[in-house]
């Protein structure tokens, strides 16, 4: 009997999630573990299932899901993670594939795009929606493109954007060294950092700069 390969899937909203694990159902070649809905619990179901394949949203509560690329593929370099987003930028796509991720795929494409993403990864291949430009990843593959020239936001560190999400979500900061498994002193340190390499003075201003970068959605009225 051919073993199923095991994916987790990581994603904040339970329709989408639920309508995704029933899709994956359909399939005699995968089995969902386990499920996450946010960025630190996906990594503790990878922690714990060890699956084939991380199904991943970008835009999750707590951790981003560029941190839990960066996360998982430091500990499980052999892990597949095939990002599902609704981001198109280059920003998003290059970040997101120089944190490891194997594939990125947009949250609007067919079941049979989803698929044939998911067999590319499990392959070993890349993979790209085709609906962002073919440029971004030809760049990203050649070496010849970076992100753009350099902005106030890619001198934060992986660490501060991390901190920057939870401050932005509202957390204080005993409550995001406990999150993080660092001491208050040191998430001190890291919003000075922050607020001096953006020039911002406020809570306030932290919260409407992470929104701006898509680290955290904007509540509704």
């Amino acid at each position: 009997m051919k073993t199923k390969k095991k994916v987790v899937i990581a994603e904040d909203h339970q329709l989408f999630r639920e309508g995704l694990k029933a899709l994956l159902a359909a399939n005699e070649d995968l089995e969902v573990v386990a499920e996450a809905q946010d960025g630190l619990e996906a990594i503790h179901c990878v922690r714990k299932h060890t699956p084939d394949l991380l199904l991943l949203d970008l835009s999750m509560p707590r951790l981003s899901g560029i941190s839990v690329v960066n996360d998982v593929r430091t500990q499980f370099p052999e892990m597949k993670i095939l990002v599902l987003t609704i981001h198109e930028s280059d920003q998003y796509v290059l970040e997101t594939f120089k944190a490891g991720a194997n594939g990125y795929c947009i949250k609007d494409a067919s079941r049979e795009e989803l698929f044939m993403a998911i067999d590319s990864v499990m392959a070993g291949k890349t993979f790209i929606s085709p609906g962002i430009a073919d440029e971004v990843m030809a760049g990203y593959l050649s070496g010849h493109k970076t992100l753009k020239e350099k902005s106030n936001w890619e001198t934060i560190t992986q660490r501060e954007r991390e901190v920057l999400k939870l401050l932005a979500e509202g957390y204080m900061n005993k409550e995001i060294g406990d999150l993080l498994n660092i001491s208050t002193k040191t998430v001190e340190k890291h919003r000075a950092n922050i607020m001096a390499k953006l020039d911002l003075h406020n809570a306030a201003a932290l919260t409407a700069y992470a929104i701006e970068q898509g680290l955290v959605q904007q509540k509704k009225a």
